[in-house]
Parts: C-alpha cells; structure tokens; sequence
C-alpha cells in the first residue's frame, strides 16, 4: 500500500522526502474516516504509552487471574523479563490485609516460582526472581507494619508449603553466595536474606527466622562466612554479612539455644575471623576520617565555632541530619563488634592485628562500583579501594575503635547518642577484663599512634598539631577513660556511663597489679581526673545523691586509689611514681575529707543508699590514714623551713623521709570486681538496640537495586 523508504536514504533526503509526505497523508486520513489501517498505525488520538507485557503479567495475576495456565514455557519466558519494580509496588500497596488473603494463591504461586526458578543456568532469571521475591516480601511486610493480623508466611508460600520452601529459599540464598561467581547475584541475594531478617520489629517475632534457626542455620552461617574470607566480596559485600550475623545472633538469644551464637562463638577460621574485623575496622576508620577532615575544616574557628558546627552538626537529633543517620547506621557495626568480643575468644587476637588504615573506605555500594570498574581496567578491586588513601598509616582494629569513641562520647544527652556511648563502652569493658586482650594491649612492642579526639571546652585549648606517640594501646585506653571522666562532669550526670568508663581504668590497674605490668603510662593524668571527678560529685550532692547512687562511683575510685597504694610499688613504672600518687592525695587531702565526712553523713541515717555510703566510708581509711601522717609533718617542715608555697619537690622529699612511719590496713579483695554479664542486667538494651538497627536498615538499605539487575542483563542477555 505504501512505498517502502530507503533503508539507505536520510530520512530527510530528498529521495525520502516523498515518502514520508505520503505516509503522513495516509495517517491523517486514517484517522479522520475511521478506516481499518488504523488497526496498524494504533489509535493516533490516545496518547497512552502501551503496557510492557511484564505490567500486563502483573495486573493479570492482580486481577486473580493467572496467565501462566496452558502455557508451559510461561515461567521460563517471565523470568527473562525485566521487572518493573514500582508497578509491582504500586500493585501490592493498593491492597489491604483482606484483599492480599484473597489473592493467596497467586502470590504464592509467584514466589515459589522465584524460589524453584533460583536453581536455574541462567543468571538473568535468578536475578530477576531475587528481586522480584524481595519487591513482594517488602510490601507485604510493610502492609503487615499497620495491619498486625496479616499472616505474612501465609500469604507469600501458604502454611502447608512453608516447612518446605521457606528452607529452601535460605538454603538456595546460601548456595548463590557460595557458590554463584556473580558478585551483583550475590548482592541480590543478601539484600533479599535482609528482607527476610528485617521484616518485623521485633527480631524474636519474626516467624520466617525460625525456619532458618530450626533447618538451615548451618549452610547460612557457612556461606556468610564464605563472603568474609573472600577480599573482593568482603570489600563490596561484607557489611550486609556484619548485619546479618548481628540479627541472627540476636534472634531469641535469651529464650534458648541460638545456633548462630554457638556457631559465631567457635568460629576459629582465620581468614574469616580477618574479614570480619577488617569489615568494621573500614566503617569505623571511615566514619573518623570524616570527622577528623570536618574538624581541620572547622579548627581556625575556635572553640566554640568548633563546638556549635562539628559536635553539634554531628550530634544532633534531626533526623534529616546525615552525620546523625551515618552515627545511627554504625549500630549494626558496633553490635557485630560486641559480638565478637564478647564470644569468641579466637577473635580478640584481631583487635591489634595491624591493618592498613584506609582512611575513608568506600560504601558498599561504591566498593560494587569499583568491582564492577575493575573488569574494564584490568585491575583487582583490592588494588582500587587502596588507592582511595596512598598516605595510609598502619593501625589496628582496637585502635580505630578507641579513636571513634572519643567521637561519638562526646555528646551523650540525646538518648540515641547515649546508647551508642553506652554500647561502645561496654565494649570496652569486655576487652578490658579478658585476660588475652590485656596481654596484648600491654604488649611493649606493640604500639600504635591513636588519635583521641577531645570536646572543645573553656578551660583548655586543644593543639592544632598534636603529637602522638606509639604506645601500648592500654595507654589509649587510659587516657580515653581520662578524657571521659574530664569532659562529662554536667549537671545532666550520666552515671552509666561513668560506671563503665570506671570500671574500664579499674580492669587494666587489676590487671597489671596481677601480672605485675609495670606499663609506662603519665598516671597523674589518671590520678588528678578521678581526683576532680570527687570534688565535681562533692559540689553537687544536693541534687546528684537524690537521683542516683554517687555513692558506688566513688567507691569505685576509691578502691583504684587503694590498688595503687597497697600494690602500686609492685606495678607503678617507677618509685617516682609512687610518690607522685602520694603528692596529689596530700595535695587534695580537703577533698578525701569531705568524702569521708558525706559517707558518714548517709551511713549514719536511714535512706536508700546507706549501705553504700558505710562502704564508702570503710574504703578510704588508708586515703585518711596517709593524708593525717603527712600533712602535719609537711606543715611542721615548713614552719621550720620558713616557707608557705613549696615545691612538688619539697613535699615529695619530706614524704619519701616519712614513709616508715607510716601505718596502712591490709585490704582484701582490691583486685576483685563483678564480672561483665549481659543477661539480665543489659537485655532490654540490646533489644532497644536491635529495634534500632532494623529500623535503620529498612529506612536506608535499597532492597532491590535496580542497578545490578540491569548489569546482570547487560552481561548475561545475549548468553540467555
């Protein structure tokens, strides 16, 4: 009917140009006589975009229908189909509760396809079934959210299927990680074993992980520690493998036997006990680069200009505030790292393992892009990521670690900062009382330089170049407890944390008065904060001794003072530092006074913490005892000598002249404090915790990315 335009020709060349007159001519009177060419040419009035045959599929089995009868190649021809994510949202958010029980049938028909189809050759369709499968099982759970009695098992496989294929699909998800090279299958496959994980606030409820506790824990475990001891995959995938142990982990730890925790606790596979620490050493060095580049960018400012524009921009409770979401998506990271410490003794030797510093670590998703660069340059995705920081200094898992605490304990008033101060503290303590980890943070020959970053205060000026010496990381420890106890004496009193932060410095002094480590440390620095911290707790008993036990926290100090002073000559570097602790007990003798007179005080009436405050009272009997012997000699010297301001070297040469005469009690059990125990004291903590890390997890993790369907498309289409 028509001529055929010249395959040859412009389309606007002059050989063409009658043509195409002749082809619009034809159109226009189609459409004004209604004639039957119009079947050929669509109807030219609507404007419409046709429907993709995957949106047709969709709105079929939507409609209750189901496309795929009489058609036994359906399934195999669907799964070649790219998926149109927001209309299979937009369809599943349309419906409520009753109308997704309705469509049952179909829905499960839908995903155990996904789950059969997952064995298949090719990898466009184990694509597209994991994305698929994942874009269901996010909106049902997110209608399950405010529908509470939507059966969410149910509705994806049916309560007879379940025992079968809610298995299975753990089991194959394991298998792609195993085993599948594709590195964008792999993520596919995590992000959708995260739905899985993530599809109820409360971890214990969620009925989908029993399966995976009570069939496949095994295979599960084996494979995300597959992705661990493997560089290139841990590099891109490695913290949705953190996130997924801490989940499983957690999963009705208290109610009985988790084998995830059983499993975590004896794992002794270098490689993967490597990559575990290295996944968090990366995500915690990143979130401290940053900072750090921040506060050079903010220094000239000064201290306040510093104060109001890096610790509040970086602390505060907006929720739109991104410094503030990176410190809440570190939970996860930071939970990972309890975990480790807190159960597996094979795991604590990664704490100093040196590691390169990489300074500012790519994401996940920007590590996928380098793997994704990598086979166009030639170049091993290790090799790139190095490249972010060629300047990189040799550091450690701990050293890092320390580094972020000094950050994010620098504000602890929002209650979301107070937990994560909480969490890394009590991460601390676990380290701090392990007998292993000890031995190695007070290892002379391994040093590193930590970098603690310090509140902008008043008082004091921070250097702009401080120098930072390698030293033996229990000195970093120290001298973080140290910077603690100095910048959180407010009238907010966070006495959790000052409990743990305590009972840190108390654990290291215990352990080197056992092991006789006479670690080369500045105690002073030690001795002059807890000092201060009395008198801070003295000045503001008013109101601190009616809301909380300040009683039992200077009994903790108290009982350090009396570690160094009944065994200090046998730990101390030095006799120097002997008589140093006897200087600045002499020199604030006014404030063990006052101490002792408050603990009288409540001992001897009837309230809350009387028991504490006669205990209070009984441990600085040797503080008083030392005070008594050397004040009056020291004021009797210095009539003699005609003076009224001497040195600190004339004062320690009349304590060294006077230490025979002096009499101490022999105290027992100084060494001795209440061992760390997660259960029943912190439960509800960490379930708070978890609550926290799911929500963060569904609010910033793509489920199902797009992208790396569309590269499995690219690569694998014309094989398919």
């Amino acid at each position: 009917m028509f001529s055929k335009v010249s395959e040859k020709a412009h389309p606007f060349s002059s050989q063409a140009l009658p043509t195409v007159i002749h082809i619009k001519a034809t159109c226009i009177l189609s459409y004004v006589v209604g004639m039957s060419n119009s079947r050929k040419w669509g109807n030219v009035s609507s404007k419409k975009p046709s429907k993709g045959k995957v949106v047709q599929i969709y709105e079929s089995f939507f409609k209750g229908e189901d496309p795929s009868v009489g058609n036994e190649h359906f399934w195999h021809e669907f799964f070649l189909l790219k998926p149109s994510v927001s209309k299979l949202e937009s369809e599943l958010a349309k419906l409520n509760g009753e109308q997704l029980t309705q469509l049952k049938d179909n829905l499960n028909l839908i995903c155990v396809q996904c789950i059969d189809i997952l064995e298949d050759s090719s990898q466009i369709r184990i694509a597209v079934a994991l994305q698929t499968l994942c874009t269901i099982l996010k909106a049902i759970t997110r209608k399950a959210a405010s529908e509470s009695n939507l059966d969410i098992v149910n509705i994806l496989v049916g309560h007879d299927s379940s025992k079968k294929y809610i298995p299975l699909l753990f089991e194959r998800c394991s298998s792609i990680l195993s085993s599948n090279p594709n590195s964008e299958i792999k993520n596919l496959a995590l992000r959708l074993i995260l739905a899985l994980a993530t599809g109820s606030e409360n971890l214990s409820q969620n009925t989908i992980l029993e399966y995976s506790m009570n069939y496949t824990s095994q295979v599960l475990f084996e494979a995300l520690v597959y992705i661990l001891q493997d560089p290139d995959t841990r590099l891109a995938l490695g913290q949705f493998v953190i996130q997924l142990l801490t989940l499983f982990v957690n999963f009705s730890k208290y109610e009985g036997t988790n084998p995830f925790v059983v499993q975590l606790s004896i794992l002794d596979i270098e490689l993967a006990l490597i990559g575990y620490s290295q996944v968090i050493t990366n995500h915690l060095a990143d979130f401290c680069w940053q900072y750090t580049t921040q506060n050079a960018d903010t220094h000239a400012g000064g201290w306040f200009s510093s104060l109001t524009n890096m610790v509040g921009s970086m602390f505060v409770s907006d929720e739109g505030s991104c410094r503030n979401q990176q410190l809440k998506n570190h939970n996860a990271i930071l939970l990972a790292l309890y975990e480790a410490v807190h159960l597996n003794r094979n795991f604590i030797t990664n704490l100093v393992q040196t590691q390169a510093d990489t300074s500012s670590p790519p994401s996940p998703t920007a590590t996928l892009e380098n793997i994704r660069a990598s086979a166009e340059s030639n170049q091993a995705p290790s090799q790139i990521h190095l490249m972010v920081n060629p300047a990189s200094q040799p550091t450690s898992l701990l050293a890092t670690f320390i580094e972020y605490c000094s950050i994010v304990t620098q504000d602890t008033k929002p209650d979301t900062l107070f937990n994560n101060g909480k969490l890394c503290l009590l991460i601390l303590t676990c380290i701090s009382e392990d007998q292993y980890a000890n031995s190695l943070m007070h290892d002379p020959n391994l040093v590193y330089k930590v970098q603690l970053h310090r509140s902008p205060m008043r008082h004091r000026k921070i250097p702009s170049d401080p120098s930072l010496p390698a030293q033996p990381l229990a000195c970093a420890m120290l001298d973080f407890v140290v910077e603690f106890i100095t910048s959180h004496k407010m009238k907010r009193f966070p006495m959790e944390l000052y409990l743990l932060s305590i009972g840190i410095a108390q654990r290291l002094v215990c352990y080197q008065k056992r092991c006789r480590v006479r670690l080369s440390y500045q105690w002073p620095e030690l001795w002059k904060s807890l000092i201060a911290l009395l008198r801070f707790l003295l000045s503001h008993e008013g109101t601190l001794a009616k809301k909380m036990n300040i009683f039992q926290l200077a009994l903790q100090v108290v009982n350090i003072f009396n570690l160094f002073i009944t065994y200090g000559d046998t730990f101390l570097p030095s006799p120097t530092s002997y008589d140093e602790l006897y200087y600045e007990m002499i020199r604030m003798h006014q404030v063990f006074n006052n101490l002792h007179a408050m603990a009288l005080r409540y001992s001897s009436i009837e309230g809350e913490f009387k028991e504490w405050a006669q205990k209070l009272a009984n441990s600085l009997v040797n503080v008083r005892a030392i005070t008594s012997h050397f004040v009056p000699k020291i004021n009797t010297w210095l009539t003699d000598q005609g003076l009224s301001t001497p040195s600190e070297d004339q004062i320690l040469e009349v304590v060294r002249c006077n230490y025979d005469s002096l009499m101490l009690k022999l105290q027992d059990n100084l060494d001795h404090y209440e061992r760390y125990s997660e259960s029943p004291q912190h439960e509800s903590f960490f379930y708070t915790m978890v609550q926290t890390v799911i929500s963060d997890i569904n609010q910033n993790i793509d489920f199902t990315p797009e992208e790396s369907v569309q590269k499995v498309f690219q690569d694998f289409a014309s094989v398919s």
